[in-house]
């Protein structure tokens, strides 16, 4: 591909960089960074506000409130806003999930209904998925539902569930046919969060963030017209928002990494009180090299994702590798940070370096191998669908 903006791209990031500048939070990017998750009202609102600017959404039909642009001014925005480290979009489940998988497998009806409310954050997405036996194994999955008349009623627990705390809605992987195989008893349903019989509990993280949770389901009414696709048609319902999830979110990662990359060497730059940089000492230049030379390496992989994307309409298994890479490289990444503050790094909160923001990042960076599909996970994918090795199992 064609690595420089065409005229309309350069016009459209212009545009973007304009809107940033004039719009971010009063003082965002001076001082420290944020340390830990911002909170959901905070977020809400700057979500809404970037959608209203027309920045969310920006290659989703136009008739759902997206822009119906190419792919790549997506990958421009994600850039642009890990430039000058603008707060994310509170429904990240939503877009890079629900949503597509509802473009993809949903009515007319269910498309008019969720889209753009999701897309505002006036409704925000979580997705139940893995199970306490099951993990990883997605087919496993024992959460059941019986139809009963013009419902579905819905028995079982979720994990792992980021946002279900804050959510109204979840994409729900049930077993609907007992009787059938593991992949064809499959269905996938929409739910209502507010309904009778859900209870979310927090799983709180090492850095005292709730933001995994636990979800029971206790005999909960879910109407028939609630389902996408038809009953045994949920694994392959479910395949197509993983493939969003991986397909997409390589774009998302790298803005990010960049972001962590940027503020690594600012904190090398830093005059330490003994008058001396961490900067000045080539190991410490050699290791913020290799994270760059990583950066790098992960943005060319997204940049053949973004082409297969481009071409198929559908992503490829690029997204997995991304993931796994970028996983990993931020683990990396937060542990060298913490290195390069010395005995300083022993002191957290207010008392530490940037308040603690990097003591954060580590303690969070731990989850990277686990959500959206652990290393393991992935490895096997990659080897199997990619290279094409033989069946581990």
């Amino acid at each position: 591909m064609d690595f420089r903006d065409t005229p309309d791209e350069a016009a459209f990031r212009a545009e973007l960089r304009a809107w940033l500048r004039d719009n971010l939070p009063p003082g965002w990017g001076s001082g420290p960074p944020h340390v830990g998750r911002y909170e959901a009202e905070f977020s809400r609102a700057w979500s809404k506000k970037v959608y209203e600017a027309g920045y969310v959404g920006i290659t989703w039909p136009q008739e759902y409130g997206g822009r119906g642009l190419p792919y790549p001014y997506q990958g421009i925005y994600l850039e642009e806003a890990a430039r000058v480290a603008a707060p994310h979009h509170l429904g990240v489940i939503g877009l890079g999930m629900a949503g597509p998988t509802i473009i993809a497998w949903g009515t007319a009806e269910q498309k008019a209904r969720f889209l753009r409310p999701l897309l505002a954050a006036e409704e925000i997405w979580c997705q139940g998925f893995s199970e306490p036996g099951s993990g990883s194994d997605l087919a496993g999955a024992r959460t059941t539902a019986v139809l009963d008349g013009d419902t579905w009623i819905v028995n079982g627990q979720k994990v792992w569930s980021s946002y279900a705390h804050i959510a109204d809605w979840c994409i729900l992987v049930v077993r609907t046919d007992p009787e059938a195989g593991k992949h064809a008893g499959l269905s996938y349903l929409l739910v209502d969060m507010h309904s009778p019989g859900v209870e979310v509990r927090p799983l709180r993280h090492m850095t005292g963030d709730p933001e995994f949770n636990e979800i029971f389901f206790t005999d909960v009414r879910v109407p028939r017209h609630s389902m996408l696709g038809q009953p045994g048609d949920g694994w392959r319902v479910a395949m197509t928002t993983l493939l969003h999830e991986r397909g997409t979110l390589g774009f998302a990662l790298t803005a990010g990494l960049e972001n962590a990359v940027n503020k690594l060497v600012g904190l090398a730059r830093e005059t330490a009180p003994d008058g001396r940089r961490p900067a000045d000492d080539p190991l410490v230049r050699d290791a913020i090299a290799r994270q760059w030379v990583e950066l790098q390496a992960l943005r060319y992989t997204n940049y053949r994702s973004l082409t297969t994307l481009i071409k198929h309409g559908v992503p490829g298994p690029e997204g997995s590798i991304a993931k796994l890479h970028w996983s990993e490289s931020n683990q990396r990444l937060t542990k060298l940070a913490l290195s390069v503050q010395g005995l300083a790094a022993q002191l957290d909160g207010a008392g530490g370096v940037w308040n603690g923001y990097w003591q954060y990042q580590q303690l969070r960076s731990r989850g990277n191998t686990i959500e959206a599909g652990t290393s393991e996970i992935l490895r096997n994918i990659v080897a199997e669908r990619v290279v094409g090795l033989p069946r581990s199992r």
